[in-house]
């Protein structure tokens, strides 16, 4: 790809140009993507994408959350290339163009949390970043946890410093739950022969952007339910029984293994987010503070989960706060 990375250093996707500029010049930039697929040792195929540029000399591996896909990133992926990176990202075991690992290709599951940080740690190899002077990891939600997790369980990684974008340290339930959540999830698993929703769980449905936990942009918000209408490999729906005892299981090793994150790290914190934990955030920041003086938490005020696809006034101050992050590392 040979797009000229020369722009204003404050040029994002705006609101205003937002259905002119995914229909043009980022659906063009788009088709320009080299793509495959990894085999995993387990054989699985994983869905890859890269938006590279030789003159770039800095890349950023992007790490999704649950349920969503790197079709759904390609305006962040656009705005971060044009700020001079090249990007590489992939679909989780079980979502988006990826293989599905459940007959009900809907339901949200994974055997082990710590197949999703294998499945990292491979695409890392593949991706072969080497020759950058640069390399960053930026995780997203649910990716926000598995970049934390590979990090502290790879001590070799190649990365010079990580952002997390309301990452799941912890799941928004009700306080009476949280104690037992866990093993609910766990026993549920034990009950059902065959992989089942976790209580309160669903089959995808598109949801009005009215009363959504996820976003106040509505034309992100609109855009993004109508790729996966226009894509319905991509949807997926509630999570599993076992993908949430997974999950949480996950959280607490990311907590208790702070020590091992040695690399700078910035933690985005959504205001208003009702999916993930804030005060799990806040609980990992205050303890990797105690061996790592290069971590910064930074609240982006009555934003929601989805910092990235959010209104302007909040998208860009995720933006701007993570691009000064990794230029000052």
């Amino acid at each position: 790809m040979t797009t000229n990375s020369a722009v204003n250093p404050c040029s994002y996707t705006q609101e205003t140009t937002f259905e002119q500029v995914i229909s043009n010049e980022i659906a063009e930039f788009w088709a320009g993507r080299k793509q495959g697929y990894l085999r995993t040792p387990d054989k699985r195929n994983l869905y890859w994408i890269s938006l590279t540029s030789e003159q770039h000399t800095r890349s950023i591996v992007v790490v999704n959350g649950r349920i969503e896909s790197s079709y759904k990133y390609q305006e962040l992926f656009y705005d971060l290339f044009r700020q001079g990176y090249n990007i590489y990202s992939y679909d989780h075991r079980g979502q988006g163009c990826s293989d599905r690992l459940v007959k009900n290709h809907d339901i949200g599951y994974v055997e082990e949390f710590d197949d999703y940080v294998e499945d990292l740690a491979q695409l890392v190899e593949l991706f072969d970043l080497g020759r950058y002077q640069k390399r960053f990891l930026l995780g997203h939600s649910m990716g926000g946890n598995i970049v934390t997790r590979y990090v502290q369980t790879h001590p070799e990684h190649p990365f010079d410093a990580m952002a997390l974008s309301a990452p799941m340290f912890g799941v928004n339930v009700a306080w009476y739950l949280k104690p037992i959540a866990r093993w609910i999830g766990q026993i549920l698993t034990a009950l059902h022969a065959e992989p089942n929703y976790a209580p309160g769980q669903a089959p995808y449905y598109s949801k009005p952007f009215e009363g959504n936990l996820l976003s106040q942009s509505e034309i992100r918000y609109q855009w993004f339910r109508r790729l996966y209408e226009d894509k319905p490999e991509l949807q997926v729906g509630g999570a599993s029984t076992r993908w949430v005892w997974q999950g949480l299981i996950a959280c607490k090793q990311a907590i208790l293994l702070t020590r091992q994150v040695k690399i700078p790290l910035l933690l985005l914190q959504a205001g208003s987010d009702k999916i993930v934990a804030n005060e799990a955030q806040v609980q990992f920041a205050k303890k990797l503070a105690k061996t790592n003086a290069n971590c910064q938490l930074k609240v982006i005020h009555d934003a929601r989960h989805e910092l990235f696809f959010e209104q302007d006034k909040y998208r860009n101050q995720a933006l701007d706060i993570t691009l000064d992050f990794f230029s000052s590392h």
